[in-house]
């Protein structure tokens, strides 16, 4: 960790590591058995798992509640079962939102011949044990090229997916020398994490996994000059 003016580094080489062969998976916050009291969260955000999943490997049938779950796929087919009836391949471009509530139980596999790399991000909901319920949208790359694309929102502003949390969640892909200038309202906090690829933030490198955080009301400048994707969370 590194804190380099109005923001704050972490580097993806110091987050959490869990290999089970069929399943490489880094994470940037406590999850499962790696527990760090310093490490369980940013705000409302809870869980950013940075995820490989082998050719028709996956995750079996499990139950979760009370958390907002967003899946962001990077490459390959992610299968989504769940109790409530859903059965949909997830591929490059596709993004879902499933709100547990009161409980869920779903799976995720991967049904390609190859990895499926995706982000698996949990945050916290406003409200408990909410009906359950899934969304699910596609937005090609061209819509998020060196913009910042809204894909969660608490009121679906902009075609945004309806997240039942005080966040707000967006997404670019930043291309060959172009830049963006990035500021969040004044009180509340920001945490940009790299999915792909390399970026400046004010000037200060970051590689694939990397991730700032930063407060409210600060002006960053994102710059590339070759090729970087990256989300980013407005949180309360």
């Amino acid at each position: 960790m590194k804190t380099s003016g109005t923001f704050t580094i972490h580097r993806a080489k110091d987050r959490l590591h869990s290999n089970l062969g069929w399943l490489d998976s880094w994470h940037s916050f406590s999850f499962g058995r790696h527990y760090d009291p310093d490490r369980m969260g940013y705000r409302g955000l809870r869980v950013v798992n940075d995820d490989r999943v082998e050719a028709q490997k996956g995750f079996g049938t499990h139950p979760h509640d009370n958390m907002e779950i967003f899946s962001y796929v990077l490459d390959g087919d992610l299968v989504h079962r769940d109790s409530m009836g859903n059965d949909h391949h997830l591929r490059r471009g596709d993004m879902q939102l499933m709100s547990a509530g009161s409980g869920i139980t779903h799976s995720e596999f991967n049904g390609a011949d190859t990895v499926t790399h995706f982000l698996q991000i949990w945050i916290e909901p406003a409200q408990m044990n909410l009906v359950p319920s899934y969304q699910e949208k596609r937005i090609e790359d061209s819509a998020k090229l060196n913009v910042l694309r809204l894909m969660l929102d608490p009121g679906g502003k902009d075609g945004a997916l309806t997240i039942h949390a005080d966040a707000r969640v967006y997404a670019s892909i930043l291309h060959h020398g172009n830049s963006l200038e990035l500021q969040i309202p004044e009180g509340r906090f920001g945490w940009l994490h790299l999915a792909t690829g390399s970026i400046e933030v004010d000037g200060e490198p970051l590689t694939s996994g990397d991730a700032i955080e930063f407060n409210g009301g600060s002006k960053i400048t994102v710059t590339t000059k070759d090729q970087g994707e990256f989300l980013l969370f407005d949180l309360a």
